[in-house]
């Protein structure tokens, strides 16, 4: 091999025999002629992967949206407090995956799943105070929706972006991002989707301060309510007639209407005995309240909510309820403005 390597009758591309020649003749890769060595690190550590993303097969795909699934249920649970960070690292396997993927299959169901993740991930970010981080994974997941050629996930990722436009106080781009995910699932979406996307055009218009047309979206999501609210393409959306209520109270808190009240205290009421309740829906249902019950003049009642709302809120971690309760601004003690 040594005589006809120095005779260049053969050329030297294994690592192995590369090793064995560096210490041999006591020289660097470039002085003996061969490529650079961490080229050849490289290359190998690129067909490591490879194989790797090629033995991926149907079932670990299925076992990575089985885990999506698990978490998204921890999450309705116990909060982000649980979850973040398993989610953080399930985001960032599946990338490795589907990067080193040329199977063009598994990619876009990799990318599908990896949406999925990417838009809880952001959400929970969310719930934790992290706008910044929410920001960047719905954009990595609009990315991945746009991979996995899908509309639907496209549109969802997007409509729950908007919802951070509108904890920041921009009402206007908020609004602009949920026509458009409107626009994206017009006609092609599951009725399911298209009732959440029209309440969740609701929320906006309602801090946008457009009363009329923010009414008009609830009444279009109420009317587009399937009988059967559960889809199992769809996990990602829990919804109910009683979802759509809560959904309502909240917009009318934002628009200062004294039915918030009526409204919301018959969805806490449902939610502290359905099971199909969140916890961090009777939390944003408790926080609503006690801004609902300042706004009408009634401090006891605001006070009582806003105590239910930072036990909640301590309990599963939420900083994004614990901002909002540190803005809430008490009538004076004793005064009520409800008959």
């Amino acid at each position: 091999m040594l005589s006809r390597w120095e005779n260049g009758r053969v050329e030297v591309t294994d690592p192995g025999y590369q090793r064995l020649f560096r210490e041999f003749y006591g020289r660097t890769n470039e002085e003996l002629g061969f490529a650079p060595e961490h080229q050849n690190q490289s290359a190998e550590e690129l067909r490591d992967r490879l194989i790797v993303a090629r033995n991926i097969d149907r079932e670990t795909v299925d076992l990575f949206q089985r885990q999506v699934n698990d978490l998204r249920n921890s999450d309705k649970r116990f909060g982000a407090v649980v979850v973040l960070d398993q989610l953080n690292n399930l985001v960032r396997q599946m990338e490795s995956v589907k990067t080193f993927s040329v199977r063009t299959q598994h990619r876009e169901r990799l990318a599908a799943i990896l949406t999925d993740a990417r838009t809880l991930a952001g959400w929970t970010a969310l719930d934790r105070g992290s706008q910044l981080q929410a920001w960047q994974y719905h954009e990595d997941a609009k990315v991945s929706a746009r991979e996995a050629d899908s509309p639907f996930l496209l549109a969802h990722a997007a409509a729950q972006q908007a919802v951070i436009l509108l904890d920041i106080g921009e009402p206007t781009a908020a609004v602009e991002l949920l026509e458009y995910a409107r626009h994206v699932a017009e006609n092609r979406a599951p009725s399911l989707l298209r009732t959440w996307l029209a309440a969740a055009h609701g929320e906006g218009l309602a801090a946008a301060g457009r009363h009329d047309e923010s009414l008009r979206a609830f009444d279009e999501a109420q009317g587009l309510l399937p009988a059967n609210p559960v889809d199992p393409e769809l996990p990602h959306l829990l919804l109910s007639d009683g979802h759509l209520a809560r959904w309502r109270g909240s917009a009318l808190v934002r628009l200062g209407d004294q039915d918030a009240i009526g409204s919301l205290e018959a969805v806490a009421r449902e939610m502290e005995t359905s099971p199909r309740s969140t916890i961090r829906a009777q939390l944003h249902t408790y926080t609503d309240l006690a801004f609902a019950y300042a706004a009408a003049g009634d401090s006891r009642g605001a006070l009582a909510y806003a105590a239910k709302a930072r036990q909640l809120a301590t309990r599963i971690g939420s900083d994004r309820q614990r901002q909002r309760l540190a803005k809430l601004q008490l009538p004076e003690i004793g005064r009520t403005g409800i008959a």
